[in-house]
């Protein structure tokens, strides 16, 4: 979705006034996120049975009258990723105050703001980027077969940390030639990347370019 054409205050301004194509496409791109963060919150703790009606709660949340996108919508929210941040931990310490709970040990991340606060800009980050592959792929798809190549030739590089030279072996094909085809398809996928941080964290190329380079840093 071009930054463009819609942003993800579109998206979240149709879902608080009750779109209900707005609230799918916003549950859709951050169910993700919320889930991942959750799971790795709780991880070794009896809390993740309550995983699924957490992330349920996190929606709720956000999608009642008066709740949490009102304000989103309104504008009165900068940053929507600090702002789902905060929906997500409200709900997360719900479930962690319940009497039943009281004498459960949490990991050191449920009581560490700081390790917590690192671990969801992980879970985005990693969002983030998997919606760049997708977006990637699907213009690729677009392009043709020497397109989708060259995604898969980063899948290799990146996923299964094959050298160039040892993926050259096995396409029968030049190493030279796919160094080339290599930086293309970085090249590609960084377009996609800038594309789908410009839609989260609209803002000037130079923005973008910023938050891009903090995605990867929470990744490193």
């Amino acid at each position: 979705m071009p930054a463009s054409e819609s942003t993800c205050w579109s998206v979240i301004r149709a879902a608080a006034a009750g779109s209900p194509k707005g609230r799918a496409d916003l549950a859709q791109r951050y169910l993700g996120v919320v889930r991942a963060y959750l799971a790795a919150r709780w991880r070794g703790s009896a809390l993740r049975d309550d995983l699924d009606d957490a992330t349920q709660d996190v929606f709720v949340e956000c999608f009642r009258q008066g709740g949490a996108l009102e304000a989103a919508g309104e504008g009165c929210v900068p940053n929507f990723r600090a702002f789902l941040y905060g929906v997500i931990r409200n709900v997360a310490r719900r479930f962690e105050s319940r009497p039943v709970r009281a004498n459960e040990r949490l990991t050191d991340i449920a009581s560490d703001e700081a390790s917590a606060s690192r671990l969801f800009e992980r879970a985005w980050a990693r969002a983030i980027m998997a919606e760049a592959a997708r977006l990637q792929r699907e213009r690729a798809a677009e392009r043709g077969t020497e397109a989708l190549q060259r995604v898969e030739l980063l899948r290799l590089r990146f996923e299964e940390n094959l050298p160039i030279r040892a993926i050259a072996e096995q396409w029968s094909t030049d190493a030279a030639k796919l160094h080339h085809a290599y930086a293309l398809a970085r090249q590609e996928f960084r377009t996609a990347l800038f594309e789908v941080v410009a839609f989260h964290h609209p803002g000037s190329p130079a923005e973008v370019e910023q938050e891009a380079a903090g995605l990867l840093k929470a990744l490193s």
